[in-house]
């Protein structure tokens, strides 16, 4: 039987998350900072952040300007795989 799940739950996309929420962090930046630059509400980037939403590639776009990450670096970062992967 074919796995069901949607991505979000994969151990890539939670990886993609933790990606995004380290960068912010680095940024020293909260989320409230990132979401009023997005002109968005708070609970946009908590539920992201969380994996409660997915982000398409245009908002991850969007927040990646929001930080002041090259999207690029967190893409190269996950293409090197998850920790499970490299096992």
């Amino acid at each position: 039987m074919a796995d069901t799940r949607k991505s979000i739950f994969t151990e890539k996309y939670n990886r993609f998350r933790e990606l995004i929420v380290e960068a912010r962090k680095e940024a020293g930046l909260s989320q409230g900072e990132v979401a009023k630059k997005l002109n968005r509400p708070q609970s946009f980037v908590s539920k992201y952040e969380r994996g409660e939403r997915r982000i398409d590639i245009v908002e991850f776009l969007e927040v990646a300007k929001a930080i002041g990450v090259n999207p690029l670096q967190i893409i190269k970062a996950l293409k090197q795989g998850t920790k499970k992967e490299q096992r």
